[in-house]
């Protein structure tokens, strides 16, 4: 097993590639703003399994055990079309809101660096643990 192997290392390269395609989406929320009918995307939060690490897959569900229970938002993991409220909503059909984008966007490249940096210090943890520095 290599050292990059670790299941900690995995969940942060999963999530650093998780906000490089959000980012995507995002910046094609933002160039699409003035386009007729755009429904605005966002990704589902990636999920991982606390026990093992592994990035839980989208054939493995909660089971609703009761008809009172409420289904777990965003299955089938993917880019979704975000639910615009009614009045964000142009005449157009858009519903693109500018400031929610910057805003999310922000917040993407902000998780982006916490894992960046924690992967960072992960390795170089790991190089010191060893020996190697």
């Amino acid at each position: 097993m290599a050292l990059t192997d670790l299941p900690v290392l995995g969940m942060l390269r999963t999530r650093m590639q998780w906000a490089q395609a959000r980012q995507g989406l995002i910046s094609e929320n933002v160039a699409n703003a003035d386009m007729p009918g755009f429904k605005p995307r966002d990704l589902v939060e990636p999920r991982f399994d606390r026990t093992t690490g592994a990035l839980a897959s989208g054939s493995t569900s909660l089971a609703l055990t009761s008809p009172a229970h409420l289904a777990p938002a965003g299955q089938g993991g993917g880019a979704e079309a975000k639910r615009a409220k009614g009045f964000e909503i142009r005449p157009s059909g858009n519903g693109v809101n500018l400031e929610d984008e910057m805003m999310k966007a922000g917040d993407n490249q902000s998780d982006y660096q916490l894992a960046a940096s924690l992967y960072q210090h992960s390795l170089t943890t790991l190089k010191i643990a060893i020996g190697k520095s």
